[in-house]
């Protein structure tokens, strides 16, 4: 009997079979598993908030989570598909679009709970700034590899100005969370970048003045800063069950669907899904939930740190602390760690705007760390890259 030839052979030279063999399985394989427990998360979350929102279909958001995550799959696979150069152009169009519709928030959009960033059309809230993240991120980047390679390119200070237009529409919504974490991933990529002391030294100046300022400008970031570190004066009813429900979890949690807890908790289904993981599934897979972002952070940032073009370098590093930092963000404040923030679990939080996002981020970082002639030093046995090209 004749072999059948397989489906992704070496050989092939399809626009697929290239694809499949330079991109990082294990990054690829991590991203899907996320998806695939974020809808099944969601199926165990979806009867509780379906329940406190008065919504009729218990399973309301877990069928809208299933066509976030196919959304966001295809996202993620059609991005991953890129050059360099196609990713560039990519973030450039997106930062535009982002930004233009962050300036028509005030006239155009929703307002819930305070704040103003979502755009609603159709049954569906588009949240702009999360795509704006990723590609602020490749932006920067760039801006900064050109500074690098031309003196007479202003690089560093392009990005600055990209990087505070996008800060300044944000604390107009207030979005105070999205601020921290895009200035987090900004330092990032200042630091990968290698700029001069006296830059890195201003953006420090920058976020000191801008913390500062924030708290005494935003009632409800004081707020919740007084809710941390005096929480015996205090209303901590949300995190106080949230942090219950992590206790009740034990070593194997009560069970699918078995959760108490998520019954008392507003944001369960989305800011809050750690929790019910926790409780419905317990310690060892809420480690297990870590060990997975983990993972995709070191081993992102160790194939970004081999690449040898700075631009390509520089935002992949960016991108995956992005992942990274929201997710540790979210973490923290299901444990209490730190003050209550309204941040999403990358790719296991309800939400469509979120879950395309993340399809876009690390799509982003995917195309940029793929195997290509001259992408990674030879000692990394990458050089063999040539022949997919």
């Amino acid at each position: 009997m004749s072999r059948q030839p397989h489906a992704f052979a070496r050989t092939d030279r399809s626009r697929l079979g290239v694809w499949w063999w330079t991109t990082d399985h294990i990054l690829l394989g991590v991203a899907v598993v996320l998806m695939i427990l974020g809808v099944l998360l969601s199926f165990a979350s979806s009867p509780a908030a379906a329940a406190r929102m008065n919504v009729g279909d218990p399973f309301h958001f877990a069928v809208r989570q299933c066509v976030f995550a196919a959304l966001g799959a295809v996202i993620l696979l059609t991005v991953s598909t890129l050059s360099p150069k196609g990713v560039r152009r990519a973030a450039f169009f997106i930062y535009l679009g982002a930004i233009a519709v962050m300036m028509a928030l005030p006239v155009f959009g929703h307002n819930a709970k305070g704040a103003t960033r979502w755009l609603e059309f159709g049954g569906f809230s588009l949240q702009p700034s999360e795509f704006m993240k990723p590609a602020l991120i490749v932006l920067v980047a760039w801006m900064f590899s050109e500074g690098k390679k031309n003196e007479g390119v202003p690089g560093a200070m392009i990005a600055f100005l990209l990087y505070g237009l996008a800060v300044v529409l944000l604390l107009m919504q207030p979005d105070v969370g999205q601020t921290i974490l895009i200035t987090i991933a900004f330092g990032a990529a200042f630091f990968v970048a290698g700029v001069s002391l006296r830059w890195i030294a201003a953006l420090f100046a920058m976020a000191a003045c801008g913390g500062v300022a924030i708290y005494f400008t935003f009632g409800h970031v004081s707020s919740r800063m007084h809710k941390f570190f005096s929480p015996d004066k205090a209303d901590t009813h949300q995190i106080d069950r949230a942090r219950e429900a992590i206790a009740a979890g034990g070593l194997f949690g009560r069970g699918p669907g078995e959760g108490l807890m998520k019954r008392h908790v507003p944001d369960l289904h989305t800011d809050f899904i750690y929790s019910v993981a926790a409780e419905e599934y317990g310690l060892i897979f809420s480690l297990t939930l870590i060990g997975l972002f983990t993972l995709l952070v070191t081993r992102g940032l160790y194939k970004a740190m081999k690449l040898s073009d700075p631009f390509e370098q520089i935002a992949s590093a960016g991108l995956f602390v992005l992942v990274g930092q929201q997710a540790f963000i979210n973490v923290a404040v299901n444990l209490n760690m730190i003050p209550t923030k309204g941040m999403t679990l990358p790719f296991i939080s309800y939400g469509g705007s979120s879950m395309m996002a993340m399809g876009l981020t690390l799509g982003m970082a995917l195309a940029l760390t793929r195997r290509r002639p001259g992408a990674y030093a030879p000692s990394e046995g990458l050089a063999r890259a040539g022949a997919y090209a």
